[in-house]
């Protein structure tokens, strides 16, 4: 794994990261929102509220954070948090560049970020992106590459990007979209002399949108850290609102829907980081318990069954609100 310190991680949750995107901004949507945060959506209440996440998850084994420039203020708590925590040096810092936050934090703006993979603007991101994490900063990645961004084919990006690298940070994508195999299999054939520029990839992939599985093997099997994001399906997959079928498999193990479907993910093979997109500590505490689920192959196969045409699925997921 590129990331050393979260490849010497011994706990059992090592596999196991904390994604920021829900409790950076006041306006996201992940069903039940409203529920998990209640009115108070402050700067400071988030950013309380984000290190007590930290906090719970630090304490807990979990050791890779993810943020990224489009999620409010989230790089900004992270990095608060980092300051006032010196023993958690070990912490594996990611974040993302590529959308710009353009909600001004309100939950009922027009747009909430925009998407731009042009060089000006990943020169600017990452100058801000170091103003706030420095050499904290573990992993940089294109945010929601799709197969006709422009950062699969601007070769001076290429060689910016390639910069960074050999100053020390990782270099990675993430990706969304109907198409995400077809980006993940065309990031694989970007290099910069000679050698592959991408050592990491972040990909949707849960129990109902499972198309990107053959494509993050490949990447596995080519030297990349898989980093699964959306194991959730923006709580699709929790509480009231998972399928039946997941149900079942919950009532059999004794645990969450939530830690269920996590413990799907992390059963690929190719899995190597599954992120937590928790609001409250309490869902963190239950996502966590997806290292402990039982979950062999006839329920594996139950769950199988869930998996939806990726461009039905990806059409659902656009016309979920902002909360």
């Amino acid at each position: 794994m590129p990331f050393t310190r979260l490849a010497t991680a011994t706990t059992p949750t090592c596999h196991l990261g904390l994604g920021l995107a829900a409790v950076g901004r006041p306006g996201y949507l992940n069903l039940g929102r409203d529920g998990d945060l209640g009115a108070d959506r402050s700067v400071d209440a988030l950013r309380a509220r984000t290190h007590e996440l930290l906090d719970a998850a630090y304490a807990q084994g979990v050791r890779y954070f993810d943020a990224a420039r489009s999620y409010g203020r989230s790089e900004e708590f992270l990095a608060s948090w980092l300051a006032a925590r010196p023993d958690a040096a070990d912490a594996v810092v990611g974040s993302k560049w590529g959308y710009t936050y353009t909600a001004g934090w309100s939950t009922d703006a027009e747009r909430h970020e925009v998407k731009d993979h042009g060089l000006a603007t990943f020169e600017r991101q990452r100058a801000e992106t170091g103003a706030l994490l420095g050499d904290r900063l573990d992993l940089y990645q294109i945010h929601s590459v799709t197969p006709d961004s422009p950062a699969l084919t601007d070769r001076d990006l290429h060689v910016r990007l390639a910069g960074a690298a050999a100053d020390g940070v990782t270099i990675g994508f993430s990706t969304s979209g109907p198409a995400q195999a077809d980006a993940i299999r065309a990031a694989l054939a970007v290099t910069v002399d000679g050698e592959p520029l991408f050592r990491t990839v972040q990909s949707t992939y849960n129990a109902l949108e499972t198309s990107a599985g053959p494509a993050l093997a490949e990447a596995h099997d080519a030297g990349l850290t898989v980093i699964v994001k959306e194991g959730m399906a923006n709580g699709r997959l929790a509480g009231r609102y998972a399928p039946d079928a997941l149900r079942g498999v919950a009532e059999e193990t004794g645990l969450g829907c939530d830690a269920v479907a996590l413990a799907l993910v992390l059963r690929q093979p190719w899995a190597g980081v599954v992120l937590s997109g928790a609001a409250t500590v309490g869902q963190l505490g239950s996502n966590l318990h997806a290292a402990a689920v039982d979950l062999d192959d006839d329920r594996a196969a139950r769950l199988a069954a869930l998996a939806e045409d990726p461009h039905a699925y990806w059409e659902r997921r656009g016309q979920l609100p902002w909360h």
